[in-house]
């Protein structure tokens, strides 16, 4: 294992460790981000069981993204991935950036959510 992905991993694990100690029953909003694409989950981590998920490769997105790579896919997956929570019922999550920094295609895809009707 490489000293950049050790570094992530420990970033990652401090910050889903925080997570869980303010959480409070809340679901999580999980982001993972590629070279080429975005993907977002809502957890519910009581139950253990996803209960919303969007990324830049689903079929409700493939005729208006150039890439998925890009901040602009990330607001349009922001978005998405809000549409489909507050359609099963649950507005107030928890951002769970994982072990990237909060910039750039991260913040974009917080942002469209915010937006969109997400609380976190």
């Amino acid at each position: 294992m490489t000293l950049a992905l050790r570094l992530f991993e420990r970033r990652k694990r401090r910050n889903r460790y925080s997570l869980k100690k303010h959480a409070n029953g809340r679901p999580r909003l999980s982001v993972f981000r590629s070279g080429k694409h975005i993907y977002a989950q809502v957890i519910n981590d009581v139950d253990g069981r996803t209960v919303a998920a969007a990324s830049s490769i689903d079929k409700a997105l493939q005729g208006k993204l150039e890439k998925g790579s890009n901040k602009d896919a990330a607001a349009e997956v922001g978005k998405l991935i809000a549409e489909r929570a507050v359609g099963v019922g649950v507005v107030d999550v928890i951002f769970d950036r994982g072990g990237y920094i909060y910039h750039g295609r991260i913040k974009a895809l917080a942002d469209a959510a915010r937006d969109a009707g997400l609380s976190f």
